[in-house]
């Protein structure tokens, strides 16, 4: 699933390439029965700002698209002759600007509501501060943290009601770059080691914000991650073998260095 750092620079593009811009045409998938291209063709794109794992595209009507991108879905941009990013049969919607479209491929959520209607849907408002927004609402975090005390550190990360924007990969990363077990639990952490965590899983995304293939650490080489991805190999630091366990309600894999985040819980 794309994670805070790729919605970002999702929203980031799009916006600069489409904002203040009218839609000329749009193209609607047979999925999103809920999209008329009517509702669409004449609108002025206003602005695009994602909200930890999702996108918003806010319109001049007072609506907005909401997309999700879950685990298959993506937005890209193309201008007249270039090659088409994915098959034009997943295609779920592209919006028409004079010099370029925005093609949505794949997506799971993807729905026109009102603006004020949409930032009380549930999805949206349980939402927990955003690691990638400026500033970060570290003390928003932490108040919910502590909301979740038998939460381990992992799923913690990963609960978007918390805060938002890490998924399975900076969820693996950042516990290994602060040292901590993934399965101890928010009650038996400080504000200082929570803190800590929260605000290197930030760093490690603020770092991939240039589109560039996503790299947690600086070492030469095609591999691009501490743990992630990693199970058998030596780990960076101290060569013992990166292991993998599943966790949590969803079974989400988490990889991890024993020796070097002090692993003892009986759930590795």
């Amino acid at each position: 699933m794309p994670e805070g750092d790729t919605l970002l620079r999702t929203a980031r593009t799009l916006h600069e390439v489409f904002a203040g811009r009218p839609i000329i045409a749009a193209e609607v998938g047979a999925r999103l029965g809920n999209l008329r291209s009517d509702d669409l063709v004449g609108r002025v794109l206003l602005r695009v700002e994602a909200r930890g794992k999702n996108l918003l595209l806010h319109l001049d009507d007072d609506h907005l698209l909401w997309s999700h991108l879950g685990m298959t879905g993506s937005w890209h941009v193309r201008c007249d002759g270039d090659p088409w990013p994915r098959p034009r049969k997943q295609l779920d919607l592209g919006l028409s600007a004079p010099h370029a479209t925005a093609l949505a491929f794949n997506v799971p959520v993807l729905e026109r509501m009102r603006t004020a209607s949409a930032l009380r849907h549930p999805a949206l408002a349980s939402l927990g501060p955003d690691l990638l927004a400026t500033p970060f609402d570290l003390d928003g975090a932490l108040a919910r943290w502590r909301g979740a005390p038998f939460a381990t550190l992992a799923d913690a990360l990963l609960d978007q009601r918390l805060a938002c924007g890490v998924g399975n990969v900076y969820k693996a990363e950042a516990l290994f770059v602060t040292g901590l077990d993934p399965w101890r639990r928010v009650v038996d952490c400080d504000d200082e080691t929570l803190t800590r965590l929260l605000e290197r899983a930030r760093a490690l995304m603020l770092r991939n914000l240039e589109g560039r293939p996503r790299r947690t650490h600086a070492g030469p080489g095609e591999e691009r991650y501490f743990v992630y991805g990693r199970e058998g190999l030596p780990c960076r630091r101290c060569e013992a073998l990166v292991r993998k366990a599943r966790q949590g309600e969803h079974a989400r894999v988490t990889y991890f260095c024993a020796p070097c985040q002090r692993v003892v819980t009986a759930g590795a």
